[in-house]
């Protein structure tokens, strides 16, 4: 047992965690400055906040491309060069003298980060062996975890000093510092995975499990999303609170993210099922989903449930990445490059649905939505396992 666990490569994953926080937080700790950016650019807020939507759609396009691309090229010099270029991206953006120039770096920034992600999920799921990848995969989302919980909290505090420009230089030097860690645990073995193979069509990657995994993974990203982006409007609505009395609650609520996800990390690697995990995880969330938006006696309770809510959808993520990454070595970067694009359709899919359905039903629209995506994603995910031989 002790020589399973220091199999683990355990400087890449450290890399790997620090860059998907760096690739997350470069466009989520805009929040915080929404205000400041419209005065200093002379435009609406609201169009500052539609940065999210552009940045999603560079995002999801580069993680699908970088993806294929890293099965053909080798993952070492996307996995350096993306984040050294979102780094540029950012100070880039530090600079931008219009809205205009702004919109256009962070339309880069998305990509890069979108070229990022995917392809580092292929080069740790490479590096360890299939009984401990939920683990591995685990501490890596983490690192997108602690966007929330680290991230935005410290961008509200140093850009309460430096201002928004101040803050994306700061990001800048973050980002730079990922690349540096992901050249010096990568390794130049990394590019071994695409010589003396017969490469497959891009059409082999996409099996019908694969395919149905994705969509599946769609319906779980916009459960997660609805929650993620509507969590604290939920809160104001319904108890009158101020963004103030809020922070705590957001920061309980990532809590309840990063726990799941390490969690769900250690249970992948203990349960031979682990579509099944992911199924089960699913349902329950529908379940708390139902709880959290139906029965409010009480702000705590109301942020209790929130916390168990993204503690379960966090729970079974995991299991579901090892489960995607089960593929062969030369189109994983390809499989899980999708997984990035179809994860940026969800997160659209999440902020469009859950406005419409405010403006409809109100919050209350999100129990029964949310937990038939819920229901539809647990049902996928058992119809995606693998057939007993």
């Amino acid at each position: 047992m002790p020589r399973t666990a220091a199999a683990l490569p355990w400087a890449l994953i450290a890399a790997a965690c620090f860059g998907s926080f760096a690739a997350s937080s470069s466009g989520t700790t805009r929040a915080p400055f929404l205000l400041d950016m419209a005065t200093d650019l002379d435009v609406s807020m609201p169009l500052v906040a539609n940065l999210v939507s552009l940045t999603s759609i560079t995002w999801g396009v580069t993680s699908a491309v970088a993806g294929w691309l890293s099965d053909r090229i080798g993952r070492r010099v996307v996995l350096v060069a993306a984040p050294f270029a979102l780094a540029l991206s950012l100070l880039a953006q530090a600079l931008a003298g219009s809205f205009f120039w702004v919109a256009v770096w962070s339309a880069v920034g998305g990509a890069c980060a979108g070229a990022f992600t995917g392809t580092v999920f292929a080069e740790v799921s490479a590096r360890v062996p299939d009984s401990q990848r939920g683990r591995a995969l685990g501490w890596v989302m983490s690192g997108q975890s602690l966007t929330l919980l680290v991230g935005i909290p410290m961008a509200a505090a140093v850009g309460s000093l430096v201002g928004w420009r101040g803050w994306f230089w700061c990001m800048g030097g973050i980002a730079l510092v990922a690349s540096l860690g992901l050249l010096a645990t990568v390794g130049r073995g990394s590019a071994g995975h695409v010589r003396g193979m017969v490469r497959r069509p891009f059409r082999a990657a996409l099996s019908r499990q694969v395919l149905g995994l994705l969509a599946t993974g769609v319906a779980e990203r916009i459960c997660y999303g609805l929650a993620a982006v509507y969590f604290a409007t939920f809160l104001q609505a319904t108890y009158k609170l101020g963004l103030a009395q809020v922070a705590l609650p957001l920061a309980i609520f990532a809590i309840g993210n990063v726990a799941g996800t390490i969690l769900g990390g250690q249970l992948a690697d203990r349960v031979r099922d682990r579509l099944g995990t992911f199924a089960l995880a699913m349902a329950l969330s529908g379940i708390a989903c139902i709880a959290l938006f139906l029965w409010y006696p009480s702000a705590e309770m109301s942020v209790a449930l929130g916390f168990i809510y993204v503690l379960l959808n966090a729970l079974g993520r995991p299991s579901y990445m090892a489960a995607l990454a089960s593929v062969p070595d030369d189109v994983r970067g390809t499989v899980l490059g999708l997984n990035g694009a179809s994860a940026s359709v969800g997160w659209m899919g999440a902020a469009a649905l859950g406005a419409a359905m405010i403006g409809w039903v109100g919050f209350e629209g999100f129990a029964y939505l949310g937990a038939a995506l819920a229901a539809a994603g647990a049902i996928g995910a058992l119809l995606c396992r693998p057939r007993a031989a």
